[in-house]
């Protein structure tokens, strides 16, 4: 029998859409409310991956959301209604976009954040998302990536804490922290998260399905084109 794991995607207003959507289209696979009997046998073993996963939206309100760009979003639960509820998520993914700016973060957000990191198995981030985590202070003494269009930036205005920000990566994985560049990025991240979490067959199967060309690690282009090297 598969174990569950609770995954907490945090939205807000001008959120990239692909920013979370890249390795949610990965990585819901394993929704354990996914009706099983449209998936092909390859998605369906016997016996069954070792977790699936429960997924989680929360945003500010229960208000209609705009991203930077597509369909409006609606959150399952608030911040707030988490925190006083004192759940603990087993996984965090923070996507970024302009409503990750300093400017732009709600205090909630990172007081979330900040109690949820501590108990957290997994906390994901793709593109500025990684800045989130930098200002709920828990990048301090570690390594990070952040889209690299942004990332001179984002390393200047975290430049008195104690973060080393990788250029050259497509995502970093440090302990319990996996950052992803830039976007895209998160798809091949959610990847790499998916083969962490059940083995390289199912995430095979995932990538040959959805037709991911993905990068490894290492693989990040970006970081010449922006003059990071």
């Amino acid at each position: 029998m598969s174990t569950t794991l609770k995954i907490g995607v945090c939205v807000f207003p001008l959120v990239t859409i692909l920013d979370y959507q890249g390795p949610m289209e990965i990585l819901g696979f394993l929704d354990k409310n996914l009706p099983r009997e449209f998936l092909a046998p390859e998605l369906t073993p016997n016996p069954p991956p070792k977790y699936n996963l429960e997924i989680v939206y929360l945003g500010y309100s229960k208000d209609p959301i705009k991203p930077i760009t597509g369909a409006i979003l609606l959150a399952d639960e608030t911040y707030e209604e988490s925190l006083a509820k004192k759940e603990q998520f087993d996984i965090i993914l923070i996507p970024g976009g302009p409503g990750a700016t300093p400017q732009q973060v709600r205090p909630v957000l990172l007081d979330f954040l900040k109690f949820q990191a501590p108990g957290a198995k997994y906390i994901l981030t793709v593109c500025t998302g990684s800045w989130v985590l930098a200002q709920a202070g828990l990048l301090d003494g570690k390594r990070a990536t952040t889209n690299k269009f942004t990332f001179k930036h984002i390393q200047d205005a975290t430049k008195d804490q104690p973060i080393t920000w990788v250029a050259k990566a497509r995502w970093v994985v440090d302990g319990k922290f996996w950052t992803a560049s830039g976007v895209t990025a998160g798809a091949d991240m959610g990847y790499a998260f998916l083969k962490h979490l059940v083995g390289e067959k199912i995430a095979n199967v995932v990538r040959g399905l959805v037709e991911l060309s993905n990068k490894a690690e290492d693989d990040d282009e970006f970081a010449e084109v922006h003059g990071l090297l």
